[in-house]
Formats: C-alpha cells, structure tokens, sequence
C-alpha cells in the first residue's frame, strides 16, 4: 500500500475583488499521486488565468513534485511569456524531467522565435520521441530554414503523419512544391491535412487544374478543404469556378463566404462582393474589414466608413488592427480629420494603440489631413525601441506627401545612425520626397544606392519616382531615354509620370511620343488626350490642340472633371471643375480672382499662357 502523505500548502494571494485575504488550505489523505495530480491541474488552472505567481507559490510549498508537476510550471512559465524563468526552473539541480518537459522547453524557444536555443537544446535531449522531431522541423520551418527542416525529417528514426504533414507544409509555403509533391507520394498514410495542404500549395503556384484533380481524389473532404479549393480559383482569376463551387458545398462555415467575398474583392469584382454581403446571415470582423477594403480600393472611401459604423452599431463586433488600418485608410483618402480623430479616440482605448502597423497608419492619416505636426508628434511619442521600419517608412511618406525633402533625408539619416535598416519601401518615401522638393542630385544618389544595394529589390515605384524626379526638373530627355531602356514592359505608371512633366515644362515634343505609346496601350484613355492638347496649346500650337480635341469627341471621350473638398465646421465643402451649383460660387470666384492677381503681383504665377483649361 502506497504511503500515505499529509499535504498542506497556502495559498497568500487572490484576485482584490474578494474584499479582504482568504487562505485556502488543503489537507488530504489521498496517495500522493493523486494529491500531485490534484495539485498539477491547480497550478495549471492558476497559470491558466495569468496568476503566475500564485502558481509558483503553490509549486513551491510543495514538500514532493513529481516531474508532472515540473512540467506544468514550466509550460506555464512559457505560456505567460516568460522563458527565462522557464528555463531557470528547467535548470535547476532537483529539477526532474522526461521527453515532455525537453519538448515543452524546446517548442517554447520556437514560440519565441530563438530557434538557435531550441536546435541547441534539441541536440542535448537524452531522448527524443516523434513529438520532439516534430517540434523541432516546424521551428525551423517557422523560421524560414526549409533546408533545415527537411534534413532533419529525413533523419527522423521513425515519422507520423503530423511529421509528413509538417514538412510538406513548409516546402508548399516556401515554393518548392516539386519537393512536395513528390514527399506527398511517398506518404502511405494520408488524413485530410495531407491532401488539404497540397491542393492549396498547387493552387498557390498556379497549378490549378492539378489542384482540382486532387481535390477530386480525396478520400474524404471537409469544409476546409472545399475552403481551399474555392482559394485557389480565387487566387487565380477564376472566379466563375470559384462560385461554382461554392454553391456546390455541401456545408459552408464563414470562411468559406469570407473567402468569397475577399476573392470577388481583390478581382475587382465588387459588385459580387457586396451581393453575397447582404446574403450573409452572420458575419465577423474579417468580413466586414473585407468589405471595407474593398470599398477604399476601388476608392469609395466614404461607403467605407459607413460599412464600419454599421459594424460597430448592428453587430457589435470590436475592430482588430486590419479594420482600424483600412477605416484609418479611408479617413486619408477623403481627408477626414474629424472622423479620423474619432477612431483614434476608439483606438487609444485598445490593446491595438501600441500596434505598430496602427501607428503607421494614424501617422499618415494625420499626414493626409494636413496635420503634419501630429504625426511627427506620434512618432516622437513612441519609445526608439518601439519604432520599427514600418513607422520611420510612415514618417519618411508624410514628410514627403507635403514636399519636405530635408526634413525626409534627415529622418533618414538618423534611422541609419541608430541601425535600422531601409528596404524598398523605405526609398520610394525618399525618392518621392525628393522629387517634391525639387532635390534631383540628391534623389540620383538615393536610386544609385538601391542598385548597389543587393538587398533592396528595385520596383516599378521606384523607376516612377525617378522619372517623375526629372520631370520635374526638365530634364525631359535623360527621363525618357531611362524608359526606353527599360524595354518594352514599361508600365503605363511610368510613362504617365514622364507624360505629366512634360505638360509642367510644355515640351509637346516629347510629350507626344510619349502619349503615343500610352495610347497604344489604353486608346480610350481621356486623361492622356486632355494633358497632350494642353501641352499643344501651351506653346501656341492651337492647331494641333484642336486635332486633338476633335479625335476626342469623335471618340466620345470626355476627361472626369477635377474634384476637391474641404471641411469646414463639421461640414464638407465639395468643389468640381465647371460646377456652378455651389450656393456661395460667386463669392468664391471673386475671391480666387483676388488670389490670382496678387500671386501674379508677387511673381509666384507662370505665364498665362500656360494656364490652358479647355472644357470638353
């Protein structure tokens, strides 16, 4: 019979919402196994509810600990996020141990991402199971060490399907599905992940009749799968498929119509986005941040905002940080700083206010607005160490959206003294701040850096903001043999960039060559026939700009009148080019006349001539 133990332990510390310190004291003559396995789901149930604390205390009034018990407070340890006391528990001299707590420790360097500290206590392991091996190959996999993964799955001394599963998962994520494909093959056990995680690595490398020759050969196929299937036309502009199949499920869960709504969304099918919106009878965050982005890409920022107060008032669903970066998002677009304080107000009350992405964004809300000085504010509030890439990037694209390129560069500047460092996006806010202040040789320079910077990849944005660099500048010329060097891949962006220099500087010359080859690609395109008829009647050549003109209406083409709002007083103010319905447009039209004669007064005005506005 076993011996019997009188366990006793105090507990000092509960939650303040009791009114005054309660001791709970527990006394059994039970085993001493199940006085610890008692014991073990308490101090799990503590950790459980982030009483870290109180669970060490229990842990250590405990006169015997089985190796159960030094597991479970070494995984809590990991859960609460602190692995340093984790692993000084782990090393302490009376610690015991088995495979589970090495596992534990090892799968918390992972969770941690110090994948160097996992691989070092992997290899110490006096024993290791199947679990172990698994853990491991999915740090490394985590981690982006495919390689690695997959050399120790091929020295695994006996393997599961979570095993297979595990490094075919990582193969599909880093491309190289050749390899996958031919471990999935080798597999002479398969469950729905196997087959699931294959379909969508085929789909995803546009293989998408493979994909669909899987699906159709599984065994057995659940919602995820069907999820997967439907991704995968999706993901490759099959939308009509998609939608079929989705019709065709037997059962559908939410995934499966976000995964809809998202697929119409990012092939500019809005419409169909927002028919199978309103058929929803449930719906999540992700669902209506959906609708959202769909509605600021295709630049209905305001339809936007009203998709999140139907949000937070009919579902009552509480934003995660891709709802507040996209509302942010539409606030920029329409310059409403009213509604983009008030999210703000939202945000600061969230766990989401130390976001950085959150930051970013409220940064280039406040840009957008006008409200420079807040933004830089935000950016200065932020502890050095909290302030990653994407914030300086954010600070860099609001000093150059409002043509402060000193200040932009010496952002720059301090970003590289305190060794972080820039990447594509990084310099495109340069170039474009450079650009806008009329800093050609400086922005040379920051483009000559990207080509011998083997680890920044050159962009399209890059080469439009080189080009519109020196077009800016007038050097007409030097831009647009850049272009031509360039091949013919040349993006109508590019060309449009060089095309709107040419109508600041009135070089129809060149100009016309340049629409030439815009118009080659997009006949119909009314921006490019108005700018070119400009240019023409911007050095007097009124006979060319009337051809112009002509082969516009003959084509029925009429350019989308400029647009322009402020507001004013909790009122928008809205104002379109030959739009005569404003109740105060004769006041305003004084007072621009005013402003036009005093800028002509003071030099700050180009000849008249060059103000050419025909109204089409």
């Amino acid at each position: 019979m076993n011996k019997l133990y009188h366990l006793s332990f105090t507990l000092l510390h509960v939650p303040k919402s009791l009114s005054n310190v309660i001791t709970i004291r527990l006394t059994s003559t039970s085993t001493l196994h199940m006085e610890m396995k008692h014991c073990n789901l308490f101090i799990s149930r503590l950790t459980r509810e982030g009483k870290i604390d109180d669970a060490r205390k229990v842990f250590d009034e405990m006169h015997e600990r089985d190796i159960g018990l030094w597991t479970t407070m070494i995984t809590g340890y990991i859960k609460c996020g602190m692995i340093r006391e984790a692993r000084r528990l782990f090393d302490r001299f009376d610690a015991k141990k088995n495979v589970v707590t090495w596992t534990a420790m090892v799968s918390g360097y992972i969770r941690f991402n110090h994948v160097k500290e996992a691989e070092r206590l992997f290899y110490e392991m006096p024993l290791r199971n199947v679990v172990s091996w698994n853990t491991m190959i999915d740090g490394y996999a985590r981690n982006g060490l495919t390689q690695q993964a997959l050399d120790l799955f091929r020295r695994m001394p006996e393997r599961n399907v979570v095993s297979w599963n595990t490094i075919i998962t990582a193969l599909v994520q880093c491309g190289r599905i050749e390899d996958a494909q031919r471990l999935f093959d080798q597999m002479k056990e398969r469950d729905v992940v196997s087959w699931t995680t294959m379909v969508a690595g085929l789909s995803k490398n546009g293989r998408v009749e493979d994909a669909r020759a899987l699906f159709d050969r599984m065994p057995v196929q659940n919602v995820v799968s069907w999820n997967a299937m439907i991704t995968g036309y999706a993901q490759n502009g099959r939308l009509d498929e998609a939608l079929e199949l989705f019709q065709r499920m037997p059962e559908r869960d939410m995934p499966s119509w976000n995964t809809m709504i998202t697929g119409f969304i990012q092939n500019g099918e809005l419409n169909c986005a927002e028919k199978l919106f309103d058929e929803m009878q449930e719906k999540n965050v992700i669902t209506w941040t959906a609708m959202m982005t769909g509605y600021v890409q295709h630049g209905l920022s305001e339809e936007a905002l009203k998709v999140f107060n139907k949000m937070l008032t009919n579902d009552g669903l509480k934003p995660n940080t891709g709802t507040f970066v996209t509302v942010l998002g539409a606030c920029s677009d329409l310059a409403g700083l009213t509604e983009g304080q008030q999210i703000h107000q939202m945000i600061s009350k969230t766990v989401f206010q130390d976001s950085t992405y959150v930051v970013s964004a409220l940064i280039n809300m406040y840009s957008k607005c006008g409200e420079l000085h807040i933004a830089r504010k935000m950016f200065d509030d932020g502890l050095l160490s909290q302030r990653d890439l994407i914030s300086w990037n954010g600070m860099i694209a609001a000093y150059a959206h409002h043509g402060y390129g000193r200040e932009a560069i010496n952002l720059f500047n301090e970003m590289q003294e305190l060794g972080v460092c820039a990447n594509d996006v990084t310099f495109v806010g340069l170039l474009t701040a450079c650009s806008h202040s009329g800093l050609v040789e400086e922005g040379l320079k920051y483009f000559d850096e990207i080509l011998k910077n083997r680890s920044i990849q050159l962009r399209e944005d890059h080469y439009t903001c080189l080009i519109d660099l020196c077009g800016r500048a007038g050097r007409l010329k030097e831009a647009f043999n850049i272009i031509e060097g360039l091949g013919e891949k040349t993006s109508l962006t590019v060309w449009g960039a060089l095309l709107a220099g040419c109508n600041v500087h009135g070089n129809a010359d060149i100009g016309k060559l340049v629409a030439e080859k815009i118009l080659k690609v997009e006949p119909e395109n009314a921006g490019t026939y108005s700018l070119l008829s400009n240019m023409y009647a911007s050095v007097g050549k009124w006979k060319e700009a009337a051809i112009i003109r002509t082969k516009m209406q003959g084509k029925g083409l009429k350019k989308q009148p400029g647009c322009s709002w402020i507001e004013v007083g909790n009122t928008v103010q809205v104002f379109v080019v030959g739009d005569k319905s404003h109740s105060q447009h004769a006041l305003l039209g004084h007072l621009l006349h005013d402003l036009h004669t005093k800028m002509k007064k003071d030099g700050n005005m180009p000849d008249d001539d060059l103000l050419v506005s025909v109204e089409f």
